[in-house]
C-alpha cells in the first residue's frame, strides 16, 4: 500500500514537471499521446546508415545553407533559391515573427510560437469562433488590412484543432493580402496527413503567389523531432533573402544533413507511413465519437481535438487523471486563446491498440 502511494506521488510530481518540459519524453516510459509525430517513419535502414557513419557525422563540420536547400529542393521538386532550411520550423518562426514582421496577425487558437516569438505589441490575435473554430478567410483578410499587418499566419491543418483551410480559400486570402503588401505565411507542417493532401498543398503553385511563404516542420510528418529540420518555401526572393540573413552558417547538424540527403530515397515508404497514420487516426476518431457527450472535431492532421462534456472533469484534471492513473500523457488546452479553453484537449494518434486503450479510459473518466 505504501509503495502504491509512493508511485502515485511520483506520478503526480512528474506530471507537474512535464508542464514546463518541451521534450525528452522518451526517457520516462509513459505513453505519449501529446507530441505530434509520425510513428511509422523513418525506415529502419536510415538508422542503420547513421550507425555506419557515426564517426564521420560526429567529427566533421556539416554542410551549409546552399547544399541543404538543394537537397530539400530535390525532395519537394522546387528550385533551391526558393528554400531556406531551418533548425526546425521554430528557427524560421523566430526570425520572421521576431525580426522580419513589423505587425502580424494570427488566428487563435493556433500554434503559440508565432505569437510567443514576436516582440510585445506586434501581434494581433484573430479569434476563431466556437463551436466550429473554422477560419473565415474573408473576415481574416479584413482584420489583417485593418491592422495594417505586413505578415499574416495561417496554420493548416491547424494546431490544436486539426482543421484544414481549403486551398481555394487560401488563394483568395493571398490575393486580397497582396493588394496591401502583406505576406501570407501558410504553415503546412501537418498537410501530409490531410485526406486530400495533393489537392490542398500550395507547394506546387508557389510561383503563382509571390506574397506567400510556406513553412514546414519536417519533425511532424517525417517523425524526426530530434533532428530539428524545417524549411520555408517562397517565390518572393526579397523575403527569402531577409529570412536567410537570419540563419547562421552551420544551423543544421550532420545527422539532420544526412536525413535530407537520403530522404528522396524513402519517398514511397514515407507515403505509405502517412497512409497508415490516416488509417489509424480515422479509426481513433470513430472510437472517440462513441464517448457520450464528447465533441470530437473531424481531424485532418495526426491528432484529434475534443471538447469535454460539461459534466466531465476539466481538461487539466482529465490530463492529470490519464497520466497518474493510466500512464498516458495528453495535452490539455487551458491557457489557449479561446473561450472555455479548460474544456478542450488535444490527443495525438498512436497505434490502433494504444488508441483503443485511450478511448476506453477516457470514456471512464468523462463518465465520472
Amino acid at each position: 500500500m505504501q509503495e502504491l502511494t509512493q508511485d502515485r506521488a511520483h506520478a503526480e510530481q512528474q506530471f507537474k514537471a512535464l508542464a514546463s518540459a518541451h521534450g525528452g519524453y522518451w526517457r520516462y516510459g509513459f505513453i505519449d499521446h501529446a507530441y505530434l509525430y509520425n510513428l511509422h517513419f523513418p525506415p529502419e535502414r536510415f538508422f542503420d546508415l547513421l550507425k555506419n557513419q557515426i564517426h564521420d557525422l560526429v567529427l566533421n563540420y556539416p554542410v551549409a545553407q546552399g547544399t541543404l536547400a538543394n537537397w530539400v529542393g530535390e525532395l519537394i521538386d522546387q528550385p533551391a533559391e526558393r528554400i531556406v532550411v531551418g533548425n526546425g520550423a521554430s528557427e524560421l518562426i523566430k526570425i520572421v515573427s521576431g525580426h522580419v514582421a513589423k505587425q502580424s496577425i494570427v488566428p487563435v487558437p493556433s500554434f503559440n510560437e508565432y505569437a510567443n516569438a514576436a516582440p510585445a505589441g506586434t501581434v494581433i490575435e484573430f479569434a476563431l469562433e466556437p463551436p466550429s473554430l473554422q477560419l473565415d478567410v474573408d473576415e481574416f483578410a479584413t482584420g489583417a488590412i485593418r491592422c495594417k499587418a505586413d505578415v499574416a499566419v495561417v496554420v493548416t491543418p491547424n494546431n490544436p484543432t486539426s482543421l484544414l483551410v481549403r486551398k481555394t480559400d487560401l488563394i483568395r486570402l493571398a490575393s486580397r493580402l497582396a493588394e496591401h503588401n502583406c505576406m501570407l505565411i501558410v504553415d503546412e507542417s501537418f498537410i501530409d496527413f490531410a485526406n486530400n493532401r495533393d489537392q490542398e498543398t500550395l507547394e506546387p503553385d508557389i510561383a503563382l503567389h509571390p506574397n506567400v511563404a510556406i513553412f514546414k516542420s519536417m519533425s511532424k510528418a517525417y517523425g524526426i523531432c530530434g533532428l530539428r529540420i524545417g524549411y520555408m518555401l517562397t517565390a518572393n526572393a526579397d523575403f527569402a533573402d531577409r529570412v536567410r540573413s537570419g540563419i547562421h552558417i552551420w544551423n543544421i547538424n550532420g545527422f539532420a544533413e544526412t536525413f535530407l540527403k537520403m530522404a528522396p530515397q524513402y519517398v514511397e515508404e514515407f507515403k505509405s507511413s502517412c497512409a497508415q497514420v490516416r488509417e489509424d487516426r480515422d479509426l481513433f476518431y470513430q472510437g472517440l465519437c462513441s464517448i457520450e457527450g464528447l465533441l470530437v472535431y473531424k481531424p485532418e492532421a495526426n491528432f484529434i481535438f475534443c471538447r469535454l462534456p460539461d459534466c466531465a472533469p476539466s481538461g487539466p484534471e482529465t490530463a492529470r487523471m490519464l497520466f497518474v492513473e493510466h500512464n498516458i500523457y495528453i495535452k490539455h488546452c487551458q491557457g489557449k486563446s479561446m473561450p472555455a479553453s479548460d474544456r478542450y484537449i488535444r490527443i495525438a494518434s498512436r497505434t490502433q491498440e494504444e488508441n483503443k486503450h485511450l478511448v476506453n479510459v477516457l470514456g471512464e473518466i468523462t463518465a465520472t
